[in-house]
């Protein structure tokens, strides 16, 4: 069936009510958006939904949310589910409480129990809630740091991580399954709450939450002793807020400063173009802030809280300067890292996780303290896989785990990437370094010269609707059947394809296969260090691409770097 029959069949539809019909009715002449809404359906892929919302059947909506919802649920009963209950988080997007509701009722009425949060929450403390409550699974309302007009729905399994293979596919099986949106089943909630079947839940895992995160801490006499730290936090509208503010003042910072304008939850995001502390200007009001009140760090959560921005000053200059996710993660990382060994508890046995388009620091600095490097696909739920696994084998021991998009994990509490954890042990590392006359920055140039100048950066090509996605997988198939042999003036040492899971050495053509999941990622190792790796988003209309070089300097990495990344990006 096409676009346009779609489109009418919506207009047509008993099921489908006057709101939704009312809303089509105004786009009846532009086949554009009648295209774009209606040429397929929104995929539940294996990091479930993520869309704009409005009517369609490629936008998120309760319709699209309950059939999929009904899918999962399917599933639930055939593992014999019921019981053990999902546990049900929402951020503070426009829709989230609605579409939390939704998926509960439907859950409910399939006689599988829920745990909804009484109010918004972050992902880390939905990914805690799964495994304290011993759920079988666990579900996010989120798009993370997209912009305001998506929303998105993230399915965790019963250990607490992201699903993967093969649940991942069995999931996707079963909602695909689900043909008729009349298919999904809703039950009155006040109903569910009679049955036992819809349960809120509250301070008490916040609580537990907290006591267990404080225990990751490793200095306490340092903050007591820099307790007047100043920090400037804002969580972007977002779920931060409280989590943040209540584990700062709870292990001593008395120094905190929270963006007024940007403190309180806001589905519109209106303080900024886009709500990610990945992106330079949402730290405008924090930043001005910062200055005011002569802040020592700066520090920004997206909607969901699972990534954490940062700036920190430079002693010499006085100026704030920005962090990459690497940057952190790496500083955060060498902390804890230090610390452990200094104190004696680095087991020997340790592991770092980190992901193929992370930075090559990771490996520098997993080598100096003894510990195993493990590289896994994009995506944290690749990590929490990898706990999962060190945990049953007992072969080795979590350590650290981030990638470079902003996320790390430091304990083994949650199983995705946890900003309020980050924000607690950066402000640690703070106190820790304020006592020794630096700062953060002072101290990730320190590493710098320690290990070398790794630099890395992500650009990004956004190309929306049918056309945009034939051109994303144009782009691919070219790369995949002609692979480059030379970028930026970096000869290409080793090509590696995971769609087809092979390793081609460049100069022998000879190849080995690779010991990870099929994922559609080229991946070019190229010679003195550097490196690029191009995929397409898994959740947004884009392709990405990834560099990274190592520099004898600042400047040194820095004209590396634009020559390389200025030379893939003609090339695709």
């Amino acid at each position: 069936m096409g676009y346009t029959e779609e489109y009418q069949k919506w207009m047509n539809s008993n099921f489908i009510d006057k709101e939704t019909k009312n809303e089509l009715n105004t786009i009846k002449d532009d086949e554009k958006e009648i295209q774009d809404r209606f040429y397929k359906n929104l995929e539940f892929g294996t990091a479930g939904l993520r869309g704009v919302m409005g009517a369609g059947t490629n936008r998120m909506n309760k319709y699209t949310v309950a059939k999929a919802t009904q899918g999962l649920a399917n599933f639930i009963i055939k593992e014999k589910g019921q019981n053990k209950g999902v546990a049900i988080a929402y951020d503070s997007r426009n829709m989230s409480k609605e579409f939390s509701e939704i998926t509960a009722n439907c859950l409910n009425a399939n006689g599988i129990k829920t745990y909804v949060f009484n109010e918004l929450r972050p992902v880390p403390e939905l990914s805690y809630a799964v495994r304290k409550l011993k759920c079988i699974a666990g579900i996010m309302i989120t798009a993370s740091h997209n912009p305001s007009k998506y929303n998105g729905y993230k399915v965790y399994w019963e250990d607490g991580a992201q699903i993967v293979s093969p649940k991942d596919k069995l999931i996707i099986e079963e909602v695909n399954k689900v043909e008729n949106y009349e298919d999904a089943k809703t039950m009155n909630k006040e109903e569910a709450i009679r049955l036992k079947l819809y349960n809120v839940i509250g301070e008490e895992i916040d609580s537990s939450y907290i006591s267990e995160i404080k225990k990751l801490i490793l200095n306490p006499e340092k903050i007591k002793e820099q307790e007047n730290l100043k920090i400037v936090y804002t969580p972007l509208h977002g779920t931060g807020n409280k989590p943040v503010q209540r584990i700062l003042k709870e292990i001593g910072f008395k120094k905190v400063f929270v963006v007024p304008e940007q403190e309180k939850p806001n589905g519109l995001f209106p303080t900024v173009e886009y709500p990610n502390p990945e992106d330079k200007k949402a730290f405008k009001l924090a930043l001005e802030l910062a200055k005011r009140e002569d802040a020592d760090i700066v520090l920004a959560t997206d909607p969901d809280a699972d990534r954490l921005g940062v700036y920190a000053k430079d002693s010499k200059t006085g100026n704030y300067m920005a962090f990459t996710g690497n940057m952190s993660g790496m500083l955060i990382a060498e902390y804890i890292l230090s610390q452990k060994r200094k104190q004696g508890i680095l087991q020997n046995n340790g592991a770092f996780v980190t992901t193929i388009v992370s930075t090559d620091l990771a490996k520098a600095i997993s080598k100096e303290y003894g510990l195993k490097i493990f590289e896994v696909l994009t995506g944290f739920k690749y990590i929490g896989e990898k706990i999962k696994e060190f945990e049953m084998t007992g072969q080795y021991t979590y350590q650290f785990g981030f990638e470079e998009s902003y996320g790390c994990l430091v304990g083994t509490h949650a199983r995705d990437k946890d900003a309020i954890v980050a924000v607690m042990m950066l402000c640690e590392a703070a106190a820790y370094y304020m006592s020794k006359g630096i700062t953060l920055w002072d101290q990730m140039i320190n590493i710098y010269e320690k290990y070398g100048y790794y630099k890395e950066d992500t650009k990004s090509i956004t190309l929306e609707g049918a056309d945009g996605a034939d051109k994303i997988k144009r782009i691919l198939t070219n790369l995949r059947e002609k692979p480059l042999d030379n970028i930026g003036g970096f000869k290409v040492l080793q090509f590696r394809d995971y769609n087809e899971g092979i390793i081609k050495n460049m100069s022998t053509n000879e190849t080995t296969k690779t010991d990870l999941p099929k994922s559609n990622v080229l991946y070019y190792e190229l010679e003195n260090d550097a490196w690029c790796c191009i995929r397409p988003s898994g959740t947004e209309p884009k392709v990405k691409c990834y560099v990274g070089v190592k520099g004898e300097s600042q400047q040194d990495s820095d004209k590396m770097l634009k020559e390389l990344e200025e030379d893939l990006l003609k090339k695709l």
